[in-house]
């Protein structure tokens, strides 16, 4: 995501890099839209390089299979895992618990230093950002870095997991898994009642309220739902992530409202409840407060499936209640 100066933007920033907190013990690997466990599958296609693949906009040239690869990026370490280059991979960052197994390390993505990414001699680094030029700074030593920026569609995010696999040697893989997921999103969503009503909702990023409005990631996932967003209108910067006044909220009045600071934040249905004003809302009174895990709600990789099956189940539910 793009330096932007809007606080709102920032925050949300570092939600995508931690994936909102480290919990690795509250985490099931078994999860139903998670990478495999070990995430090795096959060797790579060593045939496939040299490699020119896209980097944020920018080309770059792998030229062999890499061996050693270092992840900067949550995100960037699911797919990695997903498509079958857990094998490749010697080092993650500090935020990366997906997989289990993955070999996380000291390493921040917020601020990288070369010198400790150079000490695991990688031959390809993936991160979100070229935070303070660190894509110069490791090309210098002939590292080769693809960045692999937030996600703001659904087919970024496919384009990513298909990038990664033509950098990785396992294009194929990628492949299967972006068709995957498609397919898996579309049978949840077809399967989904919809309401004949719209259901309004409102989803949290911290408890002071800053949230992500429909023209976000976050947001296509509702929109696909027919979920129409109460913050939309609060957006007046167009950064895609406003805060609202706790007058507004309680306004406006949503049927459901998504905690994606549930776990690092700390928050659920019972505490929100105790906020001034909000015993009275539709969503805390009919049982309409979902509490997302924190990491699937903003690291949109191969476990978005698990999200769209979440936000499904209580599209459900609250359809039934209103029935």
């Amino acid at each position: 995501m793009p330096l932007l100066r809007s606080a709102a933007v920032l925050l949300f920033g570092a939600l995508v890099l931690t994936g909102c907190g480290d919990s690795d013990d509250s985490k099931d690997d078994r999860s139903q839209g998670a990478p495999a466990a070990s995430g090795t599958g096959s060797g790579p296609d060593t045939k496939a390089f040299p490699a020119t693949v896209d980097s944020g906009g920018a080309k770059v040239t792998i030229p062999a299979a890499p061996k050693k690869i270092v992840s900067l990026a949550p995100t960037a370490t699911e797919m990695l895992y997903a498509i079958g280059a857990g094998g490749q991979v010697t080092a993650v960052d500090d935020q990366s618990n997906f997989p289990a197994n993955a070999p996380k390390t000291k390493l921040s993505g917020f601020k990288p230093n070369v010198e400790a990414i150079s000490n695991y001699t990688p031959d390809l680094v993936v991160t979100t950002d070229d935070t303070d030029g660190v894509v110069a700074a490791l090309n210098k030593l002939r590292i080769p870095v693809v960045l692999t920026p937030a996600a703001k569609t659904f087919d970024d995010s496919y384009a990513q997991l298909n990038t990664l696999g033509a950098a990785t040697g396992h294009s194929r893989e990628a492949g299967e898994v972006a068709t995957r997921m498609k397919s898996d999103i579309a049978a949840v969503v077809a399967a989904t009642p919809k309401p004949a009503k719209p259901l309004t909702y409102f989803h949290e990023l911290d408890n002071t309220l800053f949230t992500s409005t429909s023209k976000t990631f976050i947001g296509q996932v509702y929109a696909q739902f027919g979920l129409r967003n109460i913050a939309d209108e609060a957006d007046k910067s167009g950064s895609g992530y406003p805060q609202l006044s706790a007058e507004a909220l309680v306004q406006s009045d949503p049927d459901l409202i998504f905690l994606a600071d549930a776990g690092g934040g700390g928050q659920s249905a019972e505490t929100v409840a105790k906020r001034p004003g909000w015993d009275r809302l539709k969503a805390v009174r009919g049982g309409g407060v979902v509490a997302l895990d924190d990491d699937i709600a903003s690291r949109w990789g191969p476990r978005v499936v698990d999200l769209v099956r979440a936000v499904a189940d209580a599209v459900t539910r609250a359809g039934a209640a209103k029935g």
